[in-house]
């Protein structure tokens, strides 16, 4: 069974970092740290094993990726099951271990195939369309997750091995770019894992070892930083997924410490995720993927193997 890497790199126990995270949000909160509230709707639950990734379409479908089972399944509004498709193999519409994905504006969905080192693209009932087969300078290819403009006729793939953001045209499925290289400058990447867009259209990408989060144009030029390595608020252990709000607030969960927290666009610490009539940052296990759809907020608490669904409430001073 494949297990998605943590890429351990701690210099403290486990127990001594979680405990004086939890102990500095606490203190914080308690002199006045925001905390952005959710109230919880439901969680979805279908026989996951270790789901990685959500996206939600434009009509409400809810796509969830079932890595270690090799499928992708399709919830409701309300988390009713609908419909799931794919299987294990290496035929148009298998997979091989899918890690994430998106769902472009016409309805189709891409899948981040990584065991079979390619880009899937279905139809809103999964139906196979197309896919593209990925290329590396290096190792192959380890898409973690995909990221469509349709609108610009562009592609964004999170290759993880290898340290890069591939940008295909999607208009002939030829690459156009490479962004970033392996390294720990600005542009540069360790191990790029989950990616998302604002309104306008900038990529906020998890950069899980460099422990930031970076941000590009839409024509991929650098913008800016958000976090670094460190147990105070504004600071992440293991990055992993990132959505945005209608307001550009980024959340960004950290699967190794259980939290989500929330920036501004500019890369400024904004609050934490509470819940509701609560004063503490809310614990999650091993948050993963993130969606934010209107006023809600998904969360794929991987090793849970289930998806949390909340309304986000507000916040408090």
């Amino acid at each position: 069974m494949k297990r998605i890497p943590e890429y351990k790199v701690s210099l403290l126990p486990t127990a001594a970092i979680t405990g004086v995270f939890c102990l500095i949000l606490f203190i914080s909160s308690a002199y006045g740290i925001r905390l952005t509230t959710v109230k919880h709707l439901f969680d979805i639950t279908h026989n996951f094993s270790q789901p990685s990734d959500i996206a939600v379409s434009k009509d409400g479908l809810i796509y969830v990726v079932d890595g270690v089972n090799n499928s992708i399944k399709v919830f409701n509004q309300g988390g009713k099951f609908v419909f799931s498709f794919g299987s294990q193999g290496t035929l148009n519409g298998q997979f091989q271990f899918p890690m994430g994905i998106d769902v472009g504006s016409s309805g189709k969905v891409y899948v981040a195939d990584s065991g079979n080192h390619r880009i899937q693209i279905f139809g809103p009932n999964g139906n196979y369309l197309n896919q593209i087969k990925l290329r590396s300078k290096l190792k192959s290819a380890d898409p973690t997750d995909v990221l469509a403009n349709e609108a610009l006729n562009r592609l964004y793939v999170a290759d993880n091995d290898n340290h890069y953001i591939l940008v295909y045209d999607l208009s002939n499925l030829q690459l156009l770019q490479t962004l970033g290289a392996p390294g720990i400058e600005e542009r540069e990447f360790r191990y790029p894992f989950q990616m998302a867009f604002d309104r306008n259209k900038y990529i906020f990408v998890t950069d899980v070892v460099n422990t930031r989060v970076q941000v590009f144009n839409p024509e991929g030029l650098f913008v800016t930083v958000i976090g670094g390595w460190g147990v105070e608020k504004g600071h992440f252990f293991r990055p992993k997924g990132i959505a945005v709000d209608k307001h550009s607030r980024v959340y960004v969960s950290d699967s190794y410490m259980g939290v989500i927290q929330v920036f501004k666009n500019n890369g400024e610490f904004y609050s934490a995720i509470s819940d509701q009539g609560k004063t503490s940052v809310k614990k999650f296990v091993t948050p993963s993927g993130l969606f934010i759809d209107n006023n809600r907020l998904y969360v794929v608490e991987m090793f849970a193997d289930k998806i949390s669904v909340y309304n986000l409430a507000g916040d408090t001073e």
